[in-house]
């Protein structure tokens, strides 16, 4: 498999985006605060979502090219709302990870007609202070250069102990080819979820929602999944879904969460 990347060219940016998938309806997966361009592994996250891929055009975001500081979450919403208007897409089941999700939950709330569903994993509506402190330890790892260190101190802290066991070496090894620019540019991403607080926005949200979170998340910690719960139980096409033992990237790391977005998406 060899996905191709494309290019949306707004007059105000160009931002990178693959797609895979035969399906009728289209999928938006916005994914979570990466050391390198997601760009990168498209073909490793088009196999891990092969399942999708008969009911879904599924269609995979970066951020914009070009950054500058400060941007906020606001503002990559605000981009990828422009570039799902550039591709003409509409109504689209929206899936966010992590920083991803915080993404999607502006979009939701400030674009309706975008978003039919949506589904989150290990996100928040408000990063408060306690909780950005890992981030905060990644970007001093970021501006210090220590590229290595970062990739370890980020898995470790997103995956359960036996999973960053096992990749511990295959991270190291993806350091290597970090440059000073990806890390300059991971540092502005990263800064964009400080203060983040989109917890008002919730009540503005009308798509059904699924929310999927780890009672082990070592970076927002379970209470952020349980604070967007809180302001959308009443809902009865709102769900909730937490894990155990599967740590922040329970989107990548526990079996069946594909099935379980796919089942949600389907209805």
């Amino acid at each position: 498999m060899s996905i191709q990347i494309e290019t949306v060219k707004t007059a105000d940016f160009k931002m990178d985006f693959f797609r895979f998938g035969n399906g009728g309806k289209a999928l938006v997966i916005l994914p979570g605060l990466s050391v390198q361009s997601v760009m990168t592994a498209a073909d490793a996250i088009a196999e891990a979502y092969q399942s999708i891929a008969d009911s879904f055009t599924v269609y995979v975001f970066g951020r914009r090219s070009e950054l500058s500081h400060p941007y906020t979450i606001r503002d990559m919403a605000k981009d990828t709302e422009a570039a799902l208007d550039w591709l003409g897409l509409k109504n689209v089941c929206l899936f966010g990870a992590s920083q991803g999700g915080m993404i999607a939950l502006v979009m939701a709330a400030e674009r309706p007609d975008l978003v039919s569903r949506m589904a989150l994993g290990s996100t928040t509506a408000h990063v408060q202070e306690a909780q950005f402190r890992v981030i905060e330890r990644w970007i001093r790892l970021a501006g210090a250069g220590n590229a290595e260190e970062l990739y370890l101190d980020f898995g470790r802290t997103i995956y359960p102990t036996e999973v960053f066991d096992q990749y511990r070496e295959t991270l190291s090894e993806m350091s290597k080819g970090v440059t000073a620019a990806d890390l300059e540019r991971f540092i502005i991403l990263a800064e964009g979820t400080r203060g983040f607080n989109a917890v008002e926005d919730l009540k503005r949200i009308s798509c059904p929602v699924l929310a999927v979170g780890s009672f082990d998340d070592a970076v927002l910690d379970p209470d952020s999944t349980m604070e967007i719960a809180v302001n959308l139980d009443r809902r009865p096409d709102f769900r909730l879904y937490m894990y155990t033992g599967y740590g922040h990237a329970s989107f990548d790391t526990a079996p069946d969460f594909r099935q379980r977005i796919l089942q949600f998406f389907s209805d």
